[in-house]
């Protein structure tokens, strides 16, 4: 998976569609292995992106959380901590 691709189910506050559009974003960026689509292509790329935001978008509204959802703050902070043990290796 994208690494820049970012869990967007159960957490306070929920996704917001510019969170979920970024993520169609990237998945087709990923997909089509392509940053920026070229001139012809515009049209499909965006036509992707705007269909798997939707997707991505029900399948949000449909999960059902088993836990409390997670703070966004503290789950960017454990993941700079992380980070910053990775790479003082």
């Amino acid at each position: 998976m994208c690494r820049n691709i970012r869990p967007l189910h159960n957490f306070a506050p929920p996704a917001t569609p510019d969170e979920v559009h970024a993520a169609a974003v990237q998945y087709v960026r990923k997909v089509s292995g392509s940053p920026k689509p070229a001139k012809d292509n515009t049209e499909a790329f965006d036509r992707a992106v705007e269909e798997v935001a939707a997707a991505t978008q029900r399948l949000l509204d449909a999960l059902v959380a088993h836990g409390a959802p997670k703070d966004r703050e503290v789950e960017a902070a454990k993941a700079r901590a992380r980070a910053a043990e990775r790479y003082a290796r």
